[in-house]
């Protein structure tokens, strides 16, 4: 009896053709050109990805309008059913797809699987949200009857971050198609081959031409943005991306609606009150050292430590991350994998050389660790201590595994360090006095505080950001909303008695 050997992550690549998803098709790029993705981990080619052009694009969009007249007729029932199905192929394909993501991006399998599974609460959750939307009627003038209905705005383009690669491309797109408008989505050009088999299991759950998956880089992304067909875009990634679009959308001559989740230099504010080890827990797991290498936007970056309890905290948290197993993200032991590029290592190792540069105390990391593969692109978590405000690592955004630690014992300061930067994401605020943690959330120019908590996300819950960190609101309501045009309906109502006379032939008193 032959016995069927266990897959590895590696057997679903190897041998695999990737292709992007246009109008129910599985195609290449239609001049042929793919660019060879990297595994993290080793720095050795890993699968050809296709590079479309602004034709294949325009075919993807081509391919959304046709199918937007049959999707946005469909009931919101009907659409939750291609929910329903879509949820169970992510479930039959949930280690093929973490498998995936950890060769992909470097994130460790263990925290890909868990991404796979935050998809299906989304998947779930959109559907009766959606159900529950009403318009409203509107007392604006006595004797007529002012009302909203809503409509989809037809095309909408999306282009992901490489983060969390499966979960973005899962999950960012559902609010738009349940609300009844098709789609086109562009993951980021260093993690598309999750995002392509996604594609597949799209298709397989709704109507041709409702998900179209194009992949790329600039190009594709260009041509989406500037595309007037495309009246709704919407993106998550860097400031710098961010501000192209808006003006390359505004450049090309049609009027779009954009959101965007941009980047984070969040603070996280520690009162003197708190226990120190779960203090020291919630930075370290607000940093998201264990799941995506620090590469995150809601990331707790600043740390901003009361003297009172600083150098026990500091003492605590570098040797807490000095026990990180930092490992090739496919292995089951790895607790960080290592950075998505070599471009980017060499960006964040840019700022680990200003933090030294520039006086702050290097408590753990700030090198590539021991005993990791010669080729990957690694880095030990990092942490600074005595950060001070004007340093380049308390005011940019490294997007990578390096927490700066800064002591403060005056409210008001701490108030002003906390808001002093261009971004404006999210918060934490750890005490247990909660009179102090509202009034402190009140005073913080983010759009996301948590108290006690960090980095975690709750479907519902408007998620998004302030100042230079986008503009929008995901995961709620207000998410729904942003994809649907308003409508109103006006009627100039009759005097009743009229409307009675003329029923009965000019004789409204006869019997």
């Amino acid at each position: 009896m032959e016995t069927k050997m266990e897959s590895t992550p590696e057997s679903h690549v190897e041998g695999r053709e990737f292709l992007m998803t246009i109008g129910g098709e599985r195609v290449a790029a239609e001049d042929g050109r793919v660019e060879v993705t990297v595994d993290p981990s080793t720095g050795q080619p890993l699968a050809e990805v296709p590079q479309a052009s602004a034709a294949d694009v325009g075919r993807a969009i081509e391919a959304a309008e046709a199918a937007f007249p049959a999707w946005a007729a469909t009931s919101i029932e009907e659409r939750g059913e291609c929910f329903r199905r879509f949820g169970e192929l992510l479930v039959e394909h949930r280690e093929e797809l973490a498998a995936l993501d950890a060769l992909d991006s470097g994130n460790p399998i263990k925290a890909m699987r868990l991404d796979v599974m935050i998809s299906l609460d989304y998947v779930k959750g959109w559907p009766p949200l959606a159900q529950a939307l009403t318009g409203e009627v509107i007392p604006a003038s006595p004797g007529n009857l002012h009302y909203t209905s809503s409509r989809p705005y037809g095309v909408v383009g999306r282009i992901t971050a490489f983060n969390h690669p499966l979960m973005f491309a899962a999950t960012r797109p559902l609010a738009s198609l349940i609300t009844g408008n098709t789609l086109v989505l562009k993951p980021a050009p260093q993690t598309s081959l999750s995002t392509l088999v996604l594609g597949e299991l799209f298709d397989q759950a709704f109507p041709a031409g409702v998900v179209n998956v194009i992949s790329g880089g600039a190009e594709p992304g260009d041509a989406l943005v500037s595309d007037g067909r495309v009246k709704r875009i919407a993106f998550t990634g860097s400031v710098p991306t961010g501000l192209l679009i808006q003006r390359r959308a505004a450049e090309s001559g049609w009027v779009k609606h954009l959101s965007l989740e941009l980047g984070g230099k969040n603070a996280m504010v520690i009162f003197p009150d708190v226990d120190v080890e779960a203090a020291v827990d919630g930075a370290i797991f607000g940093m998201n050292f264990n799941v995506c290498q620090g590469q995150s936007c809601g990331s707790n970056s600043r740390v901003l430590v009361h003297r009172g309890i600083y150098d026990e905290f500091v003492q605590r948290a570098g040797e807490a991350l000095a026990r990180t197993r930092v490992g090739p993200a496919a292995e089951e032991a790895s607790e960080m994998g290592p950075l998505v590029s070599a471009q980017h290592l060499e960006r964040v190792n840019g700022f680990v050389a200003a933090g030294r540069s520039e006086g702050a105390t290097l408590v753990t990391g700030g090198e590539r660790p021991e005993g990791v593969p010669e080729g990957g692109f690694f880095l030990a978590p990092t942490m600074f201590a005595d950060v001070a405000p004007e340093m380049k690592i308390a005011r940019e955004e490294i997007f990578g595994p390096v927490m700066s630690v800064t002591p403060w014992d005056d409210y008001e300061g701490m108030i002003e360090l906390a808001n002093g930067v261009d971004l404006g994401l999210t918060a934490s605020i750890w005490t247990h006095d909660l009179d102090l943690a509202h009034r402190t959330a009140e005073r913080m120019d983010a759009g996301y505080v948590w108290v006690n908590d960090s980095t975690r996300h709750y479907f519902g819950t408007p998620f998004g950001g302030t100042k230079n960190s986008g503009i929008g609101r995901e995961e709620s309501v207000e998410e729904l909303r942003s994809y649907l045009e308003t409508r109103v309906v006006h009627t100039r109502l009759s005097d009743p008695g009229a409307a009675l006379e003329r029923m009965l032939g000019g004789d409204a008193t006869s019997d």
